[in-house]
């Protein structure tokens, strides 16, 4: 397959993420608004460009008062940081559709440089004709790096929240003209 532009179908893809609560729960989470450019042959990523915008505004933990405080000047700050972006600078093919995409994260104004486990999942057509390409991704990133540093020292010991967070993606591309 060539390189070509394909447009993330929202409805059949998905942002998570997880974070420890009080060390011993997984709060979870998902961005529902997003948008992405790629430019990529599916069957092999190694010359992909790929670049991710998510609308921190559209976090979603189930409960509208803790997402109201992501949303704030302790957490996110959606009014100064609206957005968390990631643009590819390499992708390494580690066999079997398995590939290690490194890029430029920027969340609450600081960009750094991550990597995320990626695993094309395969493509085909849809009932009306479109092609279709699937991708699924994990990684762990550390809040603390992105100036993400509000929590509260339990009483019996440790923190309210954990500074690692696990991001899972699901990725349904659709081939564009």
């Amino acid at each position: 397959m060539a390189k070509t532009n394909w447009a993330v179908d929202p409805t059949h893809s998905s942002i998570d993420f997880s974070v420890k609560h009080m060390m011993i729960a997984n709060v979870k989470g998902s961005f529902h608004s997003f948008e992405a450019k790629v430019n990529a042959d599916p069957e092999d990523l190694t010359t992909a460009d790929v670049e991710f915008a998510i609308d921190v505004n559209s976090i979603d933990t189930r409960n509208g008062d803790r997402d109201a405080h992501l949303r704030s000047a302790d957490f996110f700050d959606t009014e100064k940081y609206p957005k968390i972006t990631f643009k590819s600078t390499r992708i390494a093919s580690k066999g079997d559709g398995e590939y290690d995409v490194t890029g430029d994260l920027t969340i609450h104004g600081v960009t750094r440089s991550e990597t995320f486990q990626v695993t094309f999942e395969g493509a085909g057509k849809d009932p009306w004709g479109n092609e279709k390409a699937g991708f699924s991704a994990k990684g762990k990133i550390k809040r603390s790096d992105y100036g993400l540093t509000y929590n509260a020292v339990l009483e019996a010991g440790g923190v309210l929240i954990g500074d690692e967070i696990k991001i899972s993606l699901d990725i349904e591309g659709v081939k564009q003209a």
